[in-house]
């Protein structure tokens, strides 16, 4: 019989490994030696100077599938922490440590529901564990690329849970079946350099950066898609360095990120950063480069047997079914939703990525709760 899991305990573990991006200081290996004690057939999966894990319990179907991130955001300001960032030490009931919400908890519940689910025989199929060190990064060399490798060797997850901190206000008030997708755009337009009295031997790169940024933020991108809130455009920096007052600049540059529903695809809206790029250019003696990066697209998990699964898994344990969102940021699901239906459930994220970072440690035991109903639910059914 595998050893029982205090979620707790496992979660301090992990975050006194100041796994900050790309780092893993050994926190992979914490989780690779809880996973093996269980009886997975664990496998590493080093890409560049990122650790990933991919580990399954069981060889037949269906295989249910958790993934997470052990990378955390850096500290910030250390010495504005009540205690060590990394210590993580209990006061007064909760949990204080960079990781303790996104999301060292939620690996450590769901290897705790796991192992309860294990000793009790209710494991009727496959268990896995996609774990990556890159979530908080650049994400190139984590998720993505195990997503890819899985399926190049035929590797089936039938479906899969997320354990991003995905409650709003109170526990288990709010799971992700869907995400907005991303794409970030730095637009640098340049012009000729010159003095101000003499503007017709200059070309000033400000005045078209201008256009060109009223132009992308006049239109309304849409009203909202089913299930998904209005696409945004946010302007991130602008800048045209220049240390004389009388001296045109040459370079004036820009950064923005669009936060897009399915009405989009990164694609179609890098076409028309150009094509608008295009018409401001007219009579402009200089050029302008845009350089998009898409983060990921648009998705939802359509509203059926899984969501309801979830939906109830959370309801037996909290009293109140939750809601079903497609708000907030990027996740890895955005990736592996390329093999399975993805559905996230975690922590209340309120102090994620903020000093002080903490979670009760009630809360963790519930979520713990949470991911065993699901587990229960999942293969009662199958």
């Amino acid at each position: 019989m595998p050893p029982a899991i205090d979620p707790v305990e496992l979660t301090r573990d992990l975050i006194r490994r100041p796994s900050v991006t790309p780092a893993d200081a050994g926190a992979m290996a914490i989780v690779e030696a809880t996973l093996s004690g269980l009886g997975f057939t664990c496998r590493r999966m080093r890409f560049g100077e990122i650790e990933n894990l991919y580990a399954r319990y069981g060889t037949a179907g269906p295989n249910l599938c958790f993934a997470g991130h052990t990378d955390v955001v850096p500290v910030g300001d250390a010495a504005a922490w009540r205690s060590d960032a990394f210590g993580a030490e209990v006061v007064d009931g909760v949990l204080i440590g960079r990781g303790a919400v996104d999301m060292k908890s939620a690996i450590a519940a769901f290897a705790a529901a796991t192992a309860d689910a294990i000793a009790a025989g209710r494991v009727t199929g496959s268990i896995s564990f996609l774990i990556t060190g890159d979530e908080e990064g650049v994400a190139t060399h984590g998720t993505r690329l195990v997503v890819e490798a899985l399926a190049a060797e035929g590797e089936v997850i039938d479906h899969c849970v997320v354990g991003e901190p995905t409650s709003s206000e109170t526990f288990g008030d709010m799971v992700k079946v869907g995400r907005r997708g991303s794409i970030n755009a730095e637009i640098v337009v340049e012009g000729v350099q010159g003095h101000v009295a003499y503007p017709h031997r200059a070309a000033n790169p400000v005045p078209v950066l201008v256009k060109l940024l009223s132009a992308l933020q006049d239109r309304q991108l849409d009203e909202g898609y089913p299930e998904f809130q209005p696409s945004n455009l946010e302007v991130t920096m602008v800048e045209a360095p220049n240390t004389a007052t009388n001296v045109i600049p040459g370079v004036a540059r820009a950064r923005l990120n669009i936060r897009f529903n399915p009405n989009h695809t990164g694609q179609q809206l890098a076409d028309w950063f150009e094509l608008e790029a295009w018409r401001v250019a007219v009579g402009f003696g200089g050029t302008i480069t845009i350089i998009p990066q898409i983060s990921g697209e648009a998705f939802l998990t359509e509203r059926g047997p899984f969501t309801d699964l979830v939906a109830a898994a959370v309801a037996d344990v909290t009293g109140a079914a939750p809601e079903l969102s497609t708000s907030g940021g990027t996740s890895d699901a955005r990736f592996i939703r390329a093999l399975c239906p993805v559905i996230e459930v975690g922590l209340v994220g309120k102090t994620m990525h903020q000093v002080d970072e903490r979670a009760p440690v009630a809360e963790i035991r519930t979520l713990q709760q949470v991911y065993a109903r699901i587990i229960a639910r999942y293969f009662a059914q199958s």
